[in-house]
């Protein structure tokens, strides 16, 4: 498995169910050569191709995860990359605490489900996204200078805070979209396979 590949495996591994585009738009590697990976993957059995969508085999899976150290040795050793991921997951805890409150309110005593009828109680939340989106711009910024296709994520970020402070709300925590959620749990999960690390829960 060469560089090129590997990545490319990895961005399917992260976007699960998948097309090349969504591939190619997280890892903004040019479209036609992530369709050629992964069409050659369809055609050795390494990618599944589930209902029009694309998936890693079992077999590809484990192979990916096995050059991960090979690959990004020196990302590993990268102290500036190492102090922003470490920004990052301090900021994680936060913004896992941001969702809880967005998808839940305390109604006598109890959690229920938010309905988002209390725009007083949705837009607390929102100040709350704006200053910890503040803080990930800084923290994408350092990933980004050492890694710069990290920049991709902080796109995404931006293009659903900015749907979300419009009004949409979907773009807060929806996960069949980009969504400001949906965007941080891809880079999470892309940091700990880059680093070799698992995620707290």
């Amino acid at each position: 498995m060469n560089a090129e590949q590997h990545l490319v495996y990895h961005g399917l591994a992260i976007k699960k169910y998948a097309d090349a585009t969504a591939v190619a738009d997280l890892l903004e590697i040019p479209l036609d050569r992530v369709t050629k990976a992964l069409q050659d993957g369809v055609a050795r059995g390494s990618v599944m191709d589930v209902g029009g969508r694309l998936a890693l085999a079992p077999t590809a899976r484990v192979a990916l995860q096995s050059n991960y150290g090979r690959f990004y040795a020196s990302l590993r050793a990268n102290a500036a990359f190492l102090a922003s991921y470490q920004d990052f997951e301090r900021l994680n805890v936060d913004l896992k605490g941001l969702i809880t409150d967005w998808q839940t309110m305390r109604v006598g005593g109890s959690l229920i489900p938010n309905d988002h009828s209390n725009p007083e109680h949705d837009e607390q939340i929102l100040t709350r996204l704006s200053k910890l989106h503040e803080r990930a711009e800084r923290v994408l910024k350092g990933l980004a200078a050492e890694l710069p296709r990290m920049g991709a994520y902080l796109r995404k970020l931006e293009h659903a805070f900015d749907r979300a402070e419009a009004g949409e709300i979907r773009w807060v925590s929806d996960a069949k979209i980009d969504s400001y959620h949906t965007a941080w749990f891809e880079l999470h999960e892309d940091l700990l396979c880059l680093l070799g690390q698992q995620r707290q829960e």
